[in-house]
């Protein structure tokens, strides 16, 4: 079974855009639905309920709209059956055409600089949507927000580094850094944590949000990443 993520895509069979259009709440979730159903686009991956009786076999999921429909969220369940197959934000690398012009050579250094340090960095949020669907969500205070998947404390220390460091023109850089698979902290959080200024930091994942205090409470394997 495909273990869960934060930011994971989610593309659905025919028998779910047909179920998910009847049960739609209102005429605007169904033409967005609608539309997201002929286009072949995917859905994310959103916190699955921990509750008792909660059902494993359904997988919690949704969307951002385009700004046509206000950037509305539309949230929906899905049996694992009805998935065609799981996917992955856009990388860094391939959104840069959506950006100003002016940004575009200190992206590309940024991507650069990512990459020497070992990682990809992947763009959610409304300019990873306007990548995959191809309609307006990026608004002109829109941030770029950026999930990178980290090993261990020295390489999130070494990317969330570069990160606040990078200076690029029109944009503010967000996003979070991603340890074994699933523990997500700000980057911005995480430098902050790490240079002693809080005592705790917020991680997420899909399970739902917690505050840790020690590393090894975030880090799977502490050793390697003390």
């Amino acid at each position: 079974m495909t273990r869960l993520h934060r930011h994971q895509l989610v593309h659905l069979t025919p028998t779910a855009w047909e179920r998910l259009r009847a049960i739609a709440r209102d005429a605007t979730e169904r033409e967005c639905l609608t539309l997201w159903a002929s286009r072949g686009l995917p859905l994310v991956v959103t916190q699955q309920r921990c509750d008792a009786g909660t059902d494993p076999a359904w997988i919690a999921m949704g969307l951002s709209a385009p700004l046509r429909w206000e950037s509305r969220r539309i949230g929906v369940s899905v049996p694992r059956g009805e998935v065609m197959f799981f996917d992955e934000f856009p990388t860094a690398r391939a959104v840069a055409k959506l950006l100003p012009a002016p940004a575009r050579a200190a992206w590309d250094r940024l991507c650069r600089a990512t990459h020497a340090c070992g990682v990809q960095p992947r763009v959610y949020g409304s300019f990873g949507w306007q990548a995959l669907s191809a309609m307006g969500h990026v608004r002109a205070d829109s941030d770029a927000d950026l999930w990178v998947a980290v090993t261990d404390a020295e390489q999130a220390d070494q990317v969330a580094a570069l990160l606040a460091d990078a200076e690029v023109p029109g944009l503010r850089l967000d996003g979070e850094l991603v340890f074994d698979g699933d523990n997500a902290v700000s980057w911005r959080e995480w430098l902050t944590w790490r240079a002693g200024g809080v005592r705790s930091i917020l991680v997420k994942s899909i399970g739902g949000s917690r505050l840790a205090t020690a590393l090894g409470e975030i880090v799977r394997d502490v050793k390697a990443a003390a």
